[in-house]
């Protein structure tokens, strides 16, 4: 099985390239659908049964734009668990800055480069690659096996793995064990994420002539003071917190917050001059970032406690908050099963013990695990991930090779763990 995948590396780098060429940007979610059906019609061929999904009423999903996701199955021919294997189809757009065309999937030096090639279209291609050399030495394996390719993980995945996961797509009895092949280096064991809160913070004014300010109550100036509390008070306070989780980079093993956008007074989109009127609003965008050792209401308690106190001390301080998006830390233990069959796995490709690590930013799992309350899953696949984004992205075509090989050994211990 391991010499078979070895010797489809051309076949992988193919495959790779054909899903680079799919331009699926998100926003707006540009070609979808067509990226799915060619997922969907590979499959096919090696027995699976395949099912397109929209993501219906979702964000961003319109009759010009619709979120198609592809399932696929394979039942086994005797009882035994379920392992799926879901990527995500969706990608950034290109931005500045490539020397070639981000859409054209070029192979050069070992590698495949275009958007996507690493994050995270690489690791489908090994997947299928995977599971199409694995059927081929066991046609007549146990269990079931399952490849997704989603959308919207870029945007948060509620059109994609949330909407399936709130369908029981994700869920026992229909899926026992998931691996997600994000690109986390191809010796490493992801075990999950840290938590994450979004969430909108205006601060409120009265308006009046700019030439007359002191007739208003400025909106900006208000945020400006939010801010600097922010320096003075939060942003040390979580510089000194550590966790006992292995997230990757080490910087990100303390607690983080970002300020996201910061919008106020004029529209953006004016043409012309803008007009002479002190703001009455403005409006703040966090993204927080915390560890498994905080709860969610402290988290949400220290910015609040900061919005009180201004309100108490500051003449006329006036706010409103509004969640936008609240997800909780995920880290699946070593010994669990899927995490134990991907370090088997590694081991026999590798010959050393896998690193275990937790990714700074959230990813798919989070859905897995809150809205389909499946644990037993993990990320793995080939890639940087500080590729991931950037100009001139690319997978290693052998690091995609070992990779598969990986997915190969762990699909084997789980599908025949009891036999």
């Amino acid at each position: 099985m391991l010499e078979s995948i070895a010797a489809r590396r051309r076949d992988l780098a193919e495959l790779t390239r054909d899903l680079v060429r799919f331009p699926t940007v998100n926003p707006p979610g540009d070609a979808y659908g067509p990226c799915a059906a060619f997922i969907g019609e590979r499959l096919k061929k090696s027995g699976f049964a395949v099912e397109y999904v929209r993501g219906e009423g979702e964000p961003g999903d319109t009759d010009r734009y619709p979120r198609i996701n592809v399932v696929a199955r394979r039942e086994g021919t005797s009882p035994g668990s379920c392992v799926h294997f879901n990527s995500h189809i969706d990608v950034v757009e290109p931005g500045e800055g490539w020397t070639m065309d981000p859409f054209e999937g070029v192979i050069r030096d070992g590698r495949v480069y275009g958007r996507g090639a690493c994050d995270m279209k690489g690791g489908l291609a090994a997947s299928i690659i995977a599971v199409e050399t694995f059927i081929e030495a066991y046609p007549d394996h146990p269990g079931a096996i399952e490849i997704s390719g989603t959308v919207d993980e870029e945007s948060g995945g509620f059109g994609g793995v949330a909407y399936l996961a709130a369908k029981g797509y994700f869920s026992h009895p229909r899926v026992d064990h998931v691996i997600i092949p994000e690109p986390l280096n191809k010796d490493r064991v992801c075990l999950g994420h840290r938590g994450v809160w979004w969430a909108e913070i205006e601060t409120k004014g009265e308006i009046a002539h700019g030439s007359m300010p002191f007739l208003g109550d400025c909106a900006i100036r208000h945020m400006g003071a939010l801010l600097a509390a922010f320096e003075e008070k939060l942003f040390p306070a979580l510089d000194r917190r550590q966790t006992r989780m292995p997230v990757v980079p080490e910087g990100a093993r303390r607690s983080t917050m970002n300020i996201n956008s910061v919008r106020g007074g004029q529209a953006d989109d004016f043409t012309g001059l803008p007009s002479p009127n002190v703001p009455d609003s403005c409006k703040l965008t966090i993204d927080r970032r915390f560890l498994l050792e905080e709860a969610i209401a402290d988290v949400k308690g220290e910015v609040v406690g900061i919005l009180d106190d201004l309100k108490a001390q500051r003449p006329n301080f006036d706010y409103e908050i509004r969640d936008i998006m609240e997800v909780m830390p995920l880290m699946t233990e070593k010994d669990a099963p899927v995490a134990s069959a991907v370090a088997h796995g590694i081991r026999q490709i590798f010959d050393r013990e896998p690193d275990y690590v937790i990714s700074p930013g959230t990813y798919d799992q989070k859905h897995i695990a809150r809205l389909g309350h499946l644990y037993d899953c993990v990320a793995y696949g080939p890639g940087v991930l500080d590729l991931a984004h950037r100009p001139d992205e690319w997978v290693g075509i052998e690091d995609m090779v070992q990779s598969a090989q990986v997915m190969a050994l762990a699909l084997e211990k789980l599908l025949y763990a009891g036999s």
